[in-house]
């Protein structure tokens, strides 16, 4: 059976074209066709690089049933890790609630994940409209974003689920918003008490230390390094700690057209890519080249001193500017791991490997169009905003266990 839903952009809704999904036997076919309002729109750019502005259907190869159906803008805002998790309990339970044969329902293929979010809350500008002029997920009584008073009950509801004990009523409160970005951590989108859209990051029952802790303090430290990162604080609930965290991918309220670095760069799977290739990105992409070259080294250098490892390429993103042009967007999913060799996700080069090495960084800075004199002033910088961890760690309440369990990913061994 065929499937296809309209593609917008923005909250004053922009048709852009429609997307097609198809499954045939093990088959399964993607197509997109621009609109010809978008394509003689003068404001037009392409959604990602891998759907040029032409005239036609465009179709997406599929051959890799591990790799996302998608073309890669879509596959941006597609669920993950926990997002799944959460659809397909709340699935199941919708299709126990049936009075007649459970395959009325079917199965769930990519199409059902990728609407399953809610329209509000789905990352960055794209938005999915059906026949009947409805913005997919609706924000309906049961689906509509949470307020930060609902803060208890979110926590008790993704507490639920990781432990196989959800209700109906968790479900609800999940619907739509637990599932609107990708990662494999408890999380939830909320309203923050000022309007805007923020993410709470909830600790999981695995947890053996405070990992809502280490990322609000690795953005915290992040902006004292002078990096331009997502706005993040400790609020606790019932006494538990959770992360809020602005979203980037909005700003006054308006939605902002996202592609991760996988997307910009088009990066092929099972291919190692180092931040000198992110580099080339910018250089080829970007409105601001030489102000994101520097950011981009200044947070290579800051992730090696806080061994965030886990600096892949969908953890670095991109906002849309002007005629096809992209700047880096704030920087998230920053997380110190105490208990992890360092070695990074994201090469410092090709040279390089795998290393962590602040030695390796200092070389490269040549590659970023930087030279010794900014770039040994940027490194003495983050070096000092690091250094002071201990410091903003106390400030967020974290514990003095935890501080002593955070000790290995901030004692560089080349201090």
């Amino acid at each position: 059976m065929k499937k296809s839903i309209s593609v917008f952009l923005g909250d004053v809704p922009t048709e852009v074209g429609v997307l097609s999904y198809e499954i045939r036997g093990a088959r399964r076919s993607t197509s997109f066709c621009y609109s010809q309002d978008w394509l003689q729109n003068p404001k037009h750019f392409p959604l990602s690089p891998d759907l040029p502005l032409v005239p036609g259907h465009q179709f997406h190869p599929n051959k890799d049933h591990n790799q996302s159906a998608f073309f890669t803008c879509f596959a941006d805002a597609e669920p993950d890790g926990w997002g799944q998790m959460v659809i397909k309990r709340d699935y199941a339970r919708q299709r126990k609630k049936l009075d007649r044969d459970l395959t009325a329902m079917g199965l769930l293929d990519d199409f059902d994940y990728l609407l399953w979010i809610n329209d509000y809350s789905r990352l960055g500008a794209i938005r999915f409209r059906d026949e009947r002029g409805v913005f997919l997920r609706p924000d309906d009584a049961e689906g509509q974003t949470p307020l930060l008073i609902d803060l208890p009950n979110l926590l008790s509801a993704s507490k639920a689920v990781e432990e196989n004990k959800e209700t109906a009523r968790d479900l609800e409160y999940l619907r739509g918003n637990g599932t609107s970005l990708g990662g494999l951590r408890p999380k939830c989108s909320i309203i923050d008490e000022d309007g805007s859209l923020a993410i709470g990051k909830f600790p999981s029952i695995s947890d053996t230390r405070s990992i809502v802790h280490g990322e609000v303090l690795a953005l915290t430290l992040a902006k004292s390094a002078g990096i331009n990162a997502a706005s993040a604080r400790v609020i606790e609930t019932k006494s538990v700690p959770v992360a809020l965290i602005s979203r980037f991918d909005r700003c006054n309220g308006q939605r902002l057209m996202y592609l991760s670095a996988r997307s910009l760069m088009q990066a092929r799977p099972n291919q190692q890519y180092t931040y000198v290739d992110i580099a080339n990105a910018i250089r080829e992409n970007g409105s601001q080249v030489s102000n994101d070259l520097e950011e981009l080294w200044r947070r290579m250098v800051f992730n090696i001193l806080i061994n965030n490892v886990d600096d892949h390429l969908n953890n670095h993103g991109f906002l849309h500017q002007a005629n096809n042009q992209w700047r880096l967007a704030p920087a998230f999913d920053l997380n110190p791991f105490p208990d992890k060799q360092r070695l990074l996700k994201t090469w410092i080069s090709e040279e390089s490997g795998d290393i962590s090495s602040i030695a390796d960084a200092v070389a490269s800075a040549a590659l970023f169009e930087l030279s010794e004199k900014t770039s040994s002033k940027i490194l003495q910088e983050v070096k000092g905003a690091v250094l002071g961890w201990k410091k903003i760690a106390n400030q967020i309440g974290m514990s003095p266990q935890d501080i002593k369990n955070y000790e290995p990913a901030f004692e560089y061994p080349e201090y």
